[in-house]
């Protein structure tokens, strides 16, 4: 089990499940897929004009989560990452049957960012096909959103994601089945609507080849091939010939289109449109399909977790320089505040593990929010880091280490709402110690203080001699007393 990952994919139309074995041949890790469980659910189709998700859909959801749950059982928490895609990110009662969710599954699920989403699918296809140092286009249509993404080998340069997905457009254009040339001209404009915001500059960058990943991608693929509309990958004139015929019925006629799916022929209409519209809008001549998409993307990401090559380390660095972030303060706020939380919770390394790691990623980014102004830094900091495009990170990650920044000075109410447990306080308390601690930016032989917490109760000892020649942070200290206070914590000062 210990050589066994495993990916949840919760998309909009499929929900999925990967278990990879990891193989090391000649120092390179690969991983060889050796179970896969598929079930259409069709979320996106029980989203109502509220944004919220009807009951059913909620019930089918959980449904297949429990049967993924049972396959999962004997899995580690550290070899499962089960994200969630976009109409979980759209619907608005999502919070509400998170939890829900969650416990049928066994494993936390991470809603990503349509970015986040993107770049886990070209991670995805570019390790199912052959190496090349060309550029490649990369269009992934789900069933709520579409994924546009240029890159070079692993490294995606241009990441899209598109509010336009198969079941979606079936939904709003075909919604009774039917099809005409008329309602297939309107779900062609549409789509070209959202697309002509980023085609120029797509076109601008250019790509050697065009690959296609996921359902509709693989239907069109099959079905041009099979009826001989096509015969090398997926065309323009493949896709009008398709159109034609499934105009000509009225319908999408399963018997009358070879390579079709069961399950995918009352959203082929949708996603042949946008199809279309990306072909038209971005120039494309062909298109092939790559093997690899989220799933395969989030066994990779979460191996590089395990080989120490996590992305969210990389997306760290780079927000650190993107925003001129004092890096020799960071690294003096991270190991002194890493110090505390190892002292204060001694015996729960491996339970609180991701916490530690959230503390430390918030140490090194809670002063972002200079760069935009002093006054007020943390909650500007706060801000960027629960909405900027952050690869690698979840929703729940960023909400986490924004949390941490929020809540590392000024008044500890604004947070009392958003912390979940005993620990997040506790981490909270060391980050809040390190920045005091470091005030004046510069480095210590030695540390003044030690703290201690048991139940509610918070024990700091500090030298006197150096509170003496401290008074700025003996008042900070002692304002720190009545601020725990506040929440439910006894905070004691103890000169030695």
């Amino acid at each position: 089990m210990d050589h066994l990952l495993a990916a949840v994919d919760l998309g909009s139309n499929s929900f999925r499940l990967s278990i990879g074995r990891v193989v090391q041949q000649n120092g390179v890790a690969q991983i060889y897929q050796i179970d896969r469980l598929k079930e259409t659910v069709r979320l996106a189709a029980g989203l109502r004009p509220d944004k919220r998700l009807e009951d059913p859909a909620i019930e089918r959801a959980i449904a297949v989560l429990e049967r993924f749950g049972e396959r999962l059982r004997s899995f580690q928490p550290d070899r499962v990452r089960a994200v969630a895609t976009n109409t979980f990110r759209v619907a608005r009662n999502t919070p509400d049957f998170l939890p829900e969710a969650e416990a049928a599954l066994g494993f936390p699920i991470d809603v990503i960012a349509g970015r986040e989403e993107a770049r886990l699918i070209y991670l995805g296809v570019m390790h199912s096909l052959p190496p090349s140092d060309d550029r490649r286009l990369v269009i992934d249509i789900g069933g709520g959103s579409t994924e546009v993404i240029i890159g070079r080998g692993f490294e995606p340069s241009l990441l899209t994601s598109l509010y336009m997905g198969c079941v979606s457009y079936s939904r709003q254009f075909f919604g009774d089945a039917m099809v005409d040339a008329h309602r297939m001209k309107q779900a062609e404009m549409a789509a070209r609507r959202e697309i002509e915001v980023i085609s120029k500059q797509y076109r601008k960058m250019g790509w050697k080849a065009a690959f296609g990943s996921s359902g509709t991608a693989k239907a069109l693929y099959a079905i041009l091939g099979e009826c001989a509309f096509s015969s090398g990958g997926i065309t323009r004139a493949g896709m009008n010939k398709l159109k034609e015929r499934i105009i000509r019925a009225g319908r999408v006629v399963p018997e009358e289109l070879p390579g079709i799916k069961p399950d995918r022929s009352d959203v082929l209409p949708g996603g042949l449109a946008i199809m279309s519209a990306l072909f038209d809008e971005l120039n494309i001549e062909v298109m092939q399909t790559g093997d690899g998409a989220l799933r395969l993307g989030v066994l990779y990401d979460l191996l590089g977790r395990h080989d120490q090559h996590d992305k969210r380390d990389e997306s760290v660095r780079q927000f650190m320089k993107r925003y001129h972030v004092d890096a020799r303060q960071a690294h003096r706020v991270r190991e002194t505040a890493l110090a505390f939380f190892d002292a204060i919770l001694p015996d729960d390394k491996e339970e609180h593990a991701d916490l530690r790691r959230s503390l430390g990623w918030a140490a090194d980014l809670h002063e972002v929010g200079l760069t935009i102004a002093h006054n007020g830094y943390h909650r500007h900091s706060a801000y960027v880091l629960q909405n900027a495009d952050m690869p690698g990170f979840s929703r729940a990650d960023q909400q986490l280490i924004a949390l941490l920044a929020l809540a590392h000075q000024g008044k500890l109410g604004k947070v009392e709402g958003l912390v979940r447990d005993r620990a997040q306080w506790l981490a909270i308390l060391s980050l809040r110690l390190a920045v005091l601690l470091f005030r004046r930016r510069q480095d210590m032989a030695q540390l003044p203080l030690s703290v201690s917490v048991r139940g509610t109760s918070i024990v700091v000892k500090v030298q006197g001699k150096w509170l003496a020649g401290h008074p700025l942070s003996d008042f900070t200290l002692r304002a720190e007393d009545s601020e725990w206070r506040k929440i439910g914590f006894a905070f004691e000062l103890i000169e030695h």
